[in-house]
């Protein structure tokens, strides 16, 4: 057993935790080759059958502020009567607060035999990866299903088909001040059922 790596790992799993962006440097825009080892790591989640259904556009510098118009214009375009112009006006100008933001998909395989549950975990476990990987970087990051995710319209705007999914928006980027609080969680023993039985034996 490796027991350095293992000690090195759970560090960064207790301080993994969601950063938003009016707590990052606006003016220090994390490296493309950090985001490109971030997507890299990202990829190698486990998923059934080599499906990697995982999707993802990535926006930086003026594309944020692409991003922020595709975002209020899809909105603007079909929320109807519940179109508030408080949202609309955050939609536009909150990604201007990140380095990055980038947009994650599940990319439906030909062979849909496979449940889409299944394809939805894998990318999951795919941002988790994301995560951890911000944390050990020192950065900040956050997965948020706000703004334009459920609107099916946006869908095509990113590449995505009818059967594939959207699935949030990650943003990231490098933190003012570090934050170094332990996110919050009860006991693991009051959610785990453990069974260490031999049949027959009494």
């Amino acid at each position: 057993m490796n027991i350095k790596a293992a000690e090195v790992l759970n560090e960064i799993i207790k301080k993994r935790r969601s950063i938003y962006p009016y707590q990052y440097e606006k003016d220090k825009p994390v490296p493309d080759a950090v985001i490109w080892q971030i997507l890299e790591n990202a990829s190698r989640a486990p998923n059934h059958k080599q499906t990697e259904p995982w999707r993802f556009n990535v926006y930086s510098g003026e594309g944020l502020k692409q991003f922020g118009e595709l975002q209020a214009s899809v909105y603007k375009q079909y929320a109807g009567q519940a179109f508030n112009e408080g949202r609309y006006q955050k939609l536009l100008h909150y990604p201007l607060q990140s380095s990055h933001v980038i947009s994650i998909g599940m990319k439906r395989n030909e062979d849909d035999r496979l449940p889409e549950i299944e394809e939805v975990e894998a990318v999951a476990c795919a941002v988790q990866n994301m995560f951890l990987s911000v944390t050990a970087y020192g950065l900040g990051c956050y997965w948020t299903t706000a703004g334009i995710t459920y609107f099916e319209e946006a869908k095509e705007h990113l590449g995505l088909g009818k059967k594939d999914k959207l699935l949030g928006f990650f943003y990231i980027g490098s933190v003012k001040k570090p934050v170094t609080a332990v996110s919050k969680r009860t006991p693991v023993r009051e959610k785990v059922n453990w069974i260490n039985h031999t049949p027959g034996i009494k």
